[in-house]
């Protein structure tokens, strides 16, 4: 170590104050130099491009992915699908193995279920009151019972209870899995980066595309939904719990260590305790990911309000697939205020007199369900039920009538959509299939090279070269174009409503049940109004994209808006910044990671969407995998599948900045 002289004329006990002078300007310099750095790579990655690009048009010239560099799947993934039927009743790994999972599935929801029906209508009420009142008081409780009520109201007591006992055993699940890959990947950094392709794959490739080797190794029913919604469900649980562990407060861990607490410790007593937030959000989306899961896994036999919707939706009956999808955002309220509550009280001292509470409410549930049952009541009665659907299909057709087109001075939903895909949608689609495919190989490379390293920009390359290798670029860059639009419009609306959000306590209040119906409603229901207002075609499946994504990102960001330090944000206030300063310089900077989680959650969502847009006129992979399902063409519905797993890749890897300075090893 280099010793520091001592200015003339200063003594050896101002030293330090000389110091600590000089040390922002220190810091402002080393920031300088820092985006100077910075500022110059980029020159040199750009001019490096632009030469790589003219070298290519005359080397190799244009066109599209070469038919010579793909290869055909549909000989092996039909003659794995063939080995799988043949083997299933007999090979030790589905007797011994599989089997067991798939009976353990069967036998828990089972068990939930006949709990649920033992207790009858009048317990299963009185239950969901009474927790809501010992862990969030009166008012959670009054909804929680009206809720419930609800559900018999519209008719459904009974695929209520089927959904909540499935949903139950599922959500248990993703949380223990999600939360065990969140604990790997926060605590370790290597674990991080070798979880994070394996979540993405998870989350993006859509549900469709694994409906089908699903069902041939579970075959129709239970365990194939259970287990759909789990891979589907628990990746949320896993970001956000990395996300926690991984944005601990240094100094708290280091205090922590300083007192000689070994790694166990320090985990259970400091960074799941700050880390609390995270988690909360990440039981959240886990439960409303498995609810909006609910109708596409009653394609394979899940039943319940899943198999309503899709039975009203397959005749176009809108007001029917409502009063089956209502239950569904009613339960993910519920479900979603009372484990919010019970989190926000966790470490605090048991109140005096809980455990007699606790007594009270298990006395109230046992005695309603003791009525029920003497009285011969268990099920909701027929009388106690209404009639939605006719009101719900007519205030339909007035908006088709009224809305699709003639609309004075803005024009009919049907001019909107054409309007966007004519000067949105069809310039991105065309820009990107005039690109020769190496030039988007190119692009990409630089991309994500711009904002990673090395790495980052071979993974992402790889990604899209994948795609044509699998052989379907064209349909692929089809997807990308209607990804792209729908991303755009997801994060400016949802960063703008998010920060709004942050900013404002009664906004927050008021978007929170709104968030709650669009993210929990499930796409299905939604799907009919909207082709109805826009009509067929990419727009609407767009439309659909953007309104399963919104909720998700207005969360997250309002969460790391929320999560700023304060003391940052009175710091700036103190010096004069004023509050739009305060936004754009203290507030997005320090809200960063949960900025880009949105982003990434943003193009996720919307690719987990894509296979619904291809059912409404969409195309391009999204109709590929339904085709595949519908067909029981296994090598179809998984090739588009694992090319929008592609593109969810690559599209990350040029989202997700990676920090140059990290060392690699293993987290703190």
């Amino acid at each position: 170590m280099t010793a520091t002289a001592t200015p003339v004329g200063t003594s050896t006990g101002d030293a330090p104050d000389a110091a600590a002078a000089t040390s922002p300007a220190a810091a402002a310099s080393s920031r300088s130099a820092r985006r100077s750095l910075a500022r110059h790579r980029t020159r040199l990655i750009a001019a490096g491009t632009a030469v790589l690009l003219v070298l290519g048009a005359v080397l190799l010239g244009g066109g599209t992915w070469p038919g010579r560099m793909a290869v055909d799947l549909s000989g092996p993934l039909g003659d794995t699908s063939d080995w799988i039927i043949d083997n299933r009743d007999s090979h030790p790994l589905f007797l011994y193995v599989l089997g067991h999972v798939s009976n353990a599935v069967v036998l828990s929801v089972r068990a939930v279920y006949l709990v649920l029906l033992a207790a009858g209508w009048a317990g299963v009420t009185a239950a969901a009151g009474v927790i809501a009142w010992r862990v969030a008081g009166a008012r959670l409780a009054l909804g929680s019972v009206a809720a419930f009520a609800a559900c018999g109201l519209l008719g459904m007591w009974v695929p209520t209870m089927q959904t909540l006992a499935l949903m139950a055993v599922a959500v248990a699940a993703s949380v223990l899995l999600g939360g065990l890959l969140g604990l790997a990947a926060g605590l370790s950094d290597r674990m991080h980066r070798v979880l994070r392709p394996v979540l993405d794959t998870m989350q993006v490739l859509p549900a469709f595309a694994y409906l089908l080797p699903v069902v041939l190794v579970f075959g129709i029913g239970v365990p194939a939904a259970v287990l759909a919604t789990v891979v589907y469900a628990a990746p949320p649980m896993a970001r956000l719990t990395a996300l926690g562990l991984r944005g601990a407060d240094a100094g708290v861990m280091e205090a922590a260590a300083s007192l000689g607490a070994t790694a166990r410790q320090r985990l259970l007593t400091a960074r799941l305790p700050l880390a609390r937030k995270e988690l909360l959000l990440g039981l959240n989306q886990s439960i409303m990911m498995a609810l909006s899961m609910a109708v596409i896994a009653s394609v394979i036999g899940a039943g319940g309000l899943g198999d309503r919707v899709y039975q009203a939706l397959a005749s176009v009956d809108v007001g029917a697939a409502l009063a089956a999808g209502v239950p569904i955002v009613l339960l993910a309220v519920v479900l979603d205020r009372v484990t919010a509550a019970a989190g926000a009280r966790l470490g605090d001292a048991p109140a005096r007199g809980a455990r007699l509470g606790w007594a009270i409410a298990a006395a109230v549930t046992l005695a309603a369900a003791l009525a029920g049952r003497f009285t011969d009541r268990l099920g909701w009665p027929d009388a106690w039920t209404l009639d939605v659907a006719e009101p719900v299909n007519r205030a339909v057709d007035w908006m088709t009538a009224h809305l699709y087109t003639g609309v004075p001075v803005i024009g009919g939903t049907s001019d909107w959509a054409a309007h966007f895909t004519t000067w949105v949608l069809d310039p991105v689609r065309s820009g990107l299939t005039w690109l020769p495919w190496w030039a988007v190989l190119l692009l990409v490379g630089a991309l994500a090279l711009l904002i990673g390293t090395w790495r980052t920009a071979a993974t992402a390359v790889l990604a899209m070269a994948g795609i044509g290798v699998l052989g379907v670029w064209e349909p692929a860059l089809d997807t990308l174009s209607q990804v792209l639009a729908a991303v755009a419009v997801t994060l400016v609306a949802g960063f703008a409503t998010g920060i709004a959000a942050a900013r404002s306590a009664r906004l927050n209040r008021a978007l929170r049940p709104v968030l709650d119906v669009f993210q929990t409603m499930p796409q299905f229901v939604y799907l009919i109004p909207v082709v109805a207002l826009f009509g067929v075609g990419r727009a609407p499946a767009v439309a659909a994209a953007v309104v399963y994504a919104l909720p998700a990102v207005v969360r997250i960001t309002a969460q790391g808006m929320a999560a700023v330090d304060p003391s940052a944000v009175e710091a700036a206030r103190s010096l004069g910044a004023t509050g739009r300063q305060q936004l754009l310089q203290v507030q997005l900077p320090l809200a960063r990671p949960a900025l880009l989680l949105a982003v990434n959650q943003g193009v996720v969502l919307v690719l987990a969407v894509v296979v619904i847009g291809g059912l409404v006129g969409g195309g391009a992979l999204g109709y590929e995998v339904v085709f595949g399902l519908a067909q029981g063409d296994l090598a179809t519905g998984l090739v588009a599948g694992a090319a929008i797993v592609c593109l969810g890749l690559m599209l990350d890897r040029v989202t997700q900045p990676t920090d140059r300075r990290a060392p690699a090893g293993k987290g703190a």
